[in-house]
């Protein structure tokens, strides 16, 4: 078997069942828990509080398009902050307007509210209009204040699941929680319904249409990191555990492929084929609008957002973003033809119930590479 067909075949398995699990721990990579330890004191020494270094190690577990990180923090005083985007971290290919990186900076800011109240702090935001790439986006100040009692564990365990999802489809119950955060901008269609089964094939075909575009899958290389050197290296991007290549086929994707195998006609072809399975899998989709385009409106749906995606896992839910849809010209003016102007989805979500919910292991930098003299 050459090496093509044995990559071909192994990421096909994605798992290795009959392994035994002495060697399945040998053939792990490296996770978040394995680096937490070296983030100690990160960022200390440059302005910014102890306490201040926590919040913003809490704020970076936000989610992100290839988790490219693309937040930047600027110390303005030891308690007021410039939050920001990254132009290194941009993603031309699939977010030439910084739609979705924008969206992620709402998620930080959550993150950020959220573990400053835990912390006993009180997080003012303003979002800055008008931005361009590479500018700021939202300016914090916080001030002391009793602990709200959130509950930190939220954010920790936060994590995208793509696989294990059940059919059955979400009770009456869990739609109304993970509704409330977002005030009539999130819409459930379930998995048989003739919407959610249009969505489902305008997501394959989205996914399709991506993977033969050669400049995509060039920036999705840039982002993958397969070898746990360059894991360890850059702290960010896809690491085999976050694309969910486990057991044997994890420990040969880390040893014998390279960034470039990802424009590959077989790692396309596998892509379309995983896509075209798990599609169809699940309770159904959830769609989350907002109410314009502008900066502040796209921060805003990128906090509620996170809101939902931290109450998931608590209920068993699994929240997959298919964002396709949203990156491919054709497939947006679609969206315009068929629903007008007053619908403005942000975020497409496949959601399911799962019997067993996995750690998270997605990676994160440490506080001082991202922050800004």
């Amino acid at each position: 078997m050459n090496r093509r067909c044995f990559i071909k075949s192994i990421l096909a398995a994605g798992t290795a069942a009959s392994i035994p699990a002495g060697l399945l721990t040998a053939c792990a990579g490296v996770k978040r828990t394995d680096l937490n330890d070296s983030d100690e004191g990160s960022g200390l020494g440059s302005g910014l509080e102890a306490e201040g270094a926590t919040i913003l190690r809490y704020a970076s577990l936000a989610p992100s398009g290839h988790n490219c990180q693309p937040w930047t923090v600027r110390l303005d005083g030891p308690w007021s902050w410039t939050i920001g985007l990254d132009p290194v971290r941009r993603l031309p290919a699939v977010d030439p307007e910084d739609r979705e990186l924008t969206l992620s900076i709402g998620a930080f800011v959550e993150n950020l509210v959220l573990a400053a109240g835990a912390l006993g702090f009180e997080a003012e935001t303003e979002p800055v209009e008008e931005s361009g790439p590479g500018t700021d986006r939202v300016r914090v100040r916080l001030s002391r204040s009793r602990p709200t009692g959130y509950p930190l564990r939220r954010l920790t365990q936060r994590r995208t699941v793509k696989k294990g999802f059940h059919p059955r489809e979400l009770t009456a119950e869990d739609v109304r929680a993970l509704s409330a955060p977002l005030s009539g901008h999130l819409h459930y269609f379930p998995r048989t319904s003739r919407h959610g089964g249009c969505i489902r094939d305008a997501a394959v075909e989205a996914f399709r249409a991506q993977s033969r575009r050669d400049e995509a899958q060039r920036e999705l290389a840039r982002w993958v990191r397969f070898s746990d050197e360059a894991v360890r290296r850059h702290r960010d991007g896809l690491t085999p555990e976050g694309m969910e290549i486990y057991g044997l086929a994890g420990w040969y994707v880390r040893h014998f492929m390279e960034p470039e195998d990802v424009t590959g006609e077989t790692f396309r072809k596998q892509g379309v084929d995983m896509t075209a399975e798990i599609a169809g899998q699940g309770a159904g989709w959830l769609v989350v609008t907002s109410p314009g385009t502008a900066t502040a409106d796209l921060i805003e749906t990128g906090r509620r957002f996170e809101r939902v995606a931290l109450l998931a896992r608590e209920r068993g839910l699994a929240l997959h973003p298919m964002t396709q849809v949203l990156e491919e010209e054709d497939w947006r003016r679609r969206i315009a033809r068929d629903h007008g102007p007053g619908m403005i989805p942000q975020f497409i979500l496949r959601v399911g119930y799962l019997d067993r919910y996995p750690p998270p292991v997605s990676l994160r930098r440490p506080v001082a590479w991202f922050l800004m003299g």
